[in-house]
């Protein structure tokens, strides 16, 4: 059987969110699922390595800075380098 290997547990979410990267147009994901430290993103735009996520919350906005850390077709898990904040 495999073992866990994340930090923190992850949660389903499915939400339409925004990438961000230096001077690219922004583009539309999906967060599949999420945790306090990452995420799993699917998306048919190449993602960069590193990018900011926004997410629209009822509360307002939530942005998170990422870096991608693997990449399987349209998937993609990140990072979130803002932990902490």
């Amino acid at each position: 059987m495999l073992s866990e290997r994340r930090k923190s547990v992850r949660r389903h979410f499915n939400r339409v969110a925004h990438f961000y990267a230096e001077s690219a147009t922004p583009r539309t994901c999906m967060v599949a699922d999420i945790s306090r430290a990452g995420a799993r993103l699917c998306s048919e735009f190449e993602m960069p390595n590193v990018f900011t996520l926004v997410i629209a919350t009822s509360e307002g906005e939530l942005r998170r800075s990422c870096n991608v850390v693997w990449r399987l077709g349209v998937e993609h898990g990140v990072s979130f380098t803002d932990v902490g904040v």
